[in-house]
């Protein structure tokens, strides 16, 4: 017999009950009012997108990261799997208690990664991240922009002023980025509207299937075109 779940830490949100629930030392789920977001088992996805994103980055001097969401930290050991020692990653996590949560009992599903010296995590709104790298003023750029959020993109997200999927959103995340940087967004499912809006914002836009025989999350890879924008580091 499955043993039950035991909710061992939860928080209110704006958007319902935040819950952190374990089931044996391994198994663990993060619920948003009785909805599961995040299960400790299934976290092909999110090494994928860690992977992808990342992947060109393997052999640079100092590449410089941007995580948003920390979720359980999948994505994050992903990332750091893929990139050299000399690699900084910032983190963007809006809420608090996730973070406590992946230095806390969700530490050993990632091997500590929160800890790693290469990391530094900001409690805020990835969208603020973006804005901040996107200036013109800003002393670095970023080679990667991975979004690895419970909400990805999908239909409602195709106003021009979505915060992190809409056209204006993709025009800043192309003007944080360096010459050939990456924009790697996590979804549900494929939403065509997206990968349009990608191409159209100067990206070449690519699209991965995580899952078996075609279904399964999606991950979207935008490139950066050296040229594209002039204010790079």
């Amino acid at each position: 017999m499955a043993q039950p779940w035991q909710t061992i830490d939860r928080v209110p949100t704006e958007a319902g009950l935040l819950e952190l629930r374990m089931r044996g030392n391994r198994d663990f789920l993060i619920t948003l009012g009785g909805q599961v977001l995040m299960n400790s088992m299934a976290n092909r996805s999110e090494v994928a997108l860690g992977q992808l994103a990342c992947g060109h980055l393997r052999h640079s001097i100092q590449p410089f990261v941007l995580v948003g969401g920390l979720g359980m930290g999948f994505t994050l050991k992903a990332v750091l799997d893929t990139l050299p020692a000399t690699a900084r990653v910032v983190v963007a996590e809006l809420n608090p208690v996730v973070l406590a949560w992946c230095r806390g009992p969700l530490a050993p599903l990632t091997g500590h990664a929160v800890a790693d010296a290469r990391v530094e995590v900001e409690v805020c709104d990835v969208a603020q991240l973006i804005h901040r790298y996107a200036k013109a003023d800003a002393p670095h750029k970023l080679d990667a922009v991975v979004l690895d959020l419970y909400t990805g993109p999908y239909v409602r997200s195709h106003k021009q002023d979505d915060p992190l999927y809409g056209s204006t959103a993709i025009n800043t995340a192309r003007s944080a980025l360096k010459a050939e940087g990456v924009f790697a967004v996590w979804g549900e499912d494929y939403d065509a509207g997206f990968a349009k809006r990608l191409a159209a914002g100067g990206f070449v836009s690519t699209h991965h299937r995580s899952g078996r025989g075609g279904s399964g999350h999606v991950i979207y890879l935008g490139r950066k075109g050296a040229g594209t924008d002039k204010a790079t580091r």
